[in-house]
């Protein structure tokens, strides 16, 4: 973890303490358990709770036992009889390392998704305000980065809140696929500990009971959980890289917000650039990259090998806390997001009406043209403007007027058939219609 791109909540669930509370709510709750059904005293469950539910655990005092025993759980359990006293010997009772090590890791990895889903909320909140507020700002749409047809920049962000109202259920189920307990003792037979103990520590958690472990929980629900992850990268870069184009100085018809004495280059005092948004190119890039270990982690020696452990070790932490951070710093970005209607306008009148063009072949074919020879008439007319638009970068040939005087176009259309075709309002018109699908009738 990089504090750099690091939130503190996010980083307190991956720390030593929380760890090693989770770690002792375990046992603990397992020692409740074996009490309830005659294994151990009740009297040495409750002097666990009671002596080690308030402690303090003494981080160096465990890293001292571990460099010793080569065991982090051993090294824990110590410190803890330490701080209990004779009745420790109760604790993990008929348990293996793995239950406790991956039960704890998934519930990190439970209350991690819970504060992804919060940052998520908040995303959609933010781009549901700027999709409102600009639902009907027009704007040029591009395929393979050329002007196409108009659509408005609410739409553009319509597009997003649908993208990631999706990436939010699919972390929901990633959630719940990952919420699972697993106490079932060495190599997951029970032979040293009732299943009852497995069940009551799930519902002490907020867990479901993993149905069949090895001496592990199976790691194809960890690959799942951390591809969720990368494909909310993906759709996190999808949006910033819109952003970073239309930030682009040819385009500028949006940038990230500027704040006073913010400085854009060290050596070039006239600079804004997209800091923020290429940031957060940079950190989809790195949530993916732990996807791919998650999955390699699935295929694991027999009933159970460590080759996952020093993975997860790195990918549980760093993946969601640069995941947490993209989500809060995209939230701000949109946020604060700069548009300028008029210079969107300004872009898309540049090819002096070709937008139009797929309006005019349909009428053209309408009214008997065949398909070919249609689309020969209006290609050789906006061949004119963009020959225009590559020598001044503002085309001085109107579309228009070129279809206007062409004989051809006329034998088909009228003037006032033309004309009508350069409506504006006639490519927006199902924007609401579009917004009841992706935000209801609200």
């Amino acid at each position: 973890m990089i504090p750099r791109y690091s939130r503190p909540e996010m980083v307190a669930i991956w720390s030593p303490e929380t760890k090693f509370r989770i770690w002792f709510e375990i046992e603990a709750h397992a020692c409740d358990a074996l009490a309830e059904i005659g294994v151990i005293p009740k009297a040495a469950a409750r002097t666990i709770w009671e002596k080690g539910g308030p402690a303090t655990f003494d981080i160096e005092r465990i890293d001292e036992i571990e460099r010793e025993t080569k065991h982090d759980v051993i090294a824990f359990l110590t410190h803890l009889a330490e701080i209990v006293g004779p009745d420790a010997r109760f604790v993990h009772q008929g348990m293996t390392s793995s239950d406790v090590l991956d039960t704890c890791f998934n519930i990190q990895l439970v209350r991690a998704a819970d504060l992804l889903l919060s940052d998520m909320d908040a995303l959609l909140a933010a781009i549901r305000r700027r999709a409102f507020e600009h639902k009907d700002t027009i704007c040029i749409g591009r395929s393979h980065g050329i002007h196409a047809e108009p659509v408005t920049f609410g739409l553009k962000m319509a597009e997003a809140y649908a993208e990631f109202d999706r990436c939010r259920k699919r972390l929901e189920a990633a959630r719940e696929e990952i919420a699972t307990c697993a106490i079932s003792g060495a190599v997951g037979t029970f032979a040293n500990i009732d299943p009852r103990v497995e069940e009551h520590v799930a519902r002490a958690l907020g867990l479901a009971v993993e149905p069949v472990s090895t001496q592990v929980i199976p790691r194809d629900r960890h690959a799942m959980f951390f591809a969720t992850l990368g494909v909310v990268a993906s759709s996190i870069e999808r949006l910033a890289v819109e952003i970073r184009h239309l930030q682009r100085t040819e385009v500028l018809e949006a940038e990230e917000y500027f704040s006073k004495g913010q400085k854009g280059s060290s050596a070039m005092p006239h600079k804004r650039n997209p800091v923020l948004t290429e940031n957060l190119t940079g950190l989809a890039r790195m949530v993916r990259a732990y996807a791919l270990p998650a999955m390699e982690n699935v295929a694991l020696w027999h009933e159970r090998d460590i080759s996952h452990s020093s993975v997860e070790r790195m990918i549980g932490p760093d993946a969601t806390v640069t995941l947490d951070f993209a989500l809060a710093r995209l939230t701000g970005v949109v946020d604060k997001l700069v548009v300028y209607p008029e210079r969107m306008l300004a872009n898309m009148n540049r090819l002096g009406g070709l937008v139009h063009s797929q309006r005019i072949l349909l009428a053209l074919t309408q009214a008997g043209v065949s398909r070919e020879d249609a689309y020969r008439l209006v290609q050789r007319n906006a061949m004119k403007v963009w020959e225009s638009y590559q020598l001044s970068g503002a085309s001085e040939v109107d579309f228009l007027e070129e279809l206007l005087a062409d004989k051809d176009v006329r034998a088909a259309l009228s003037e006032e058939e033309i004309r009508s075709r350069f409506d504006l309002g006639y490519h927006t018109r199902q924007v609401d219609t579009i917004f009841r699908r992706v935000f209801g009738e609200a």
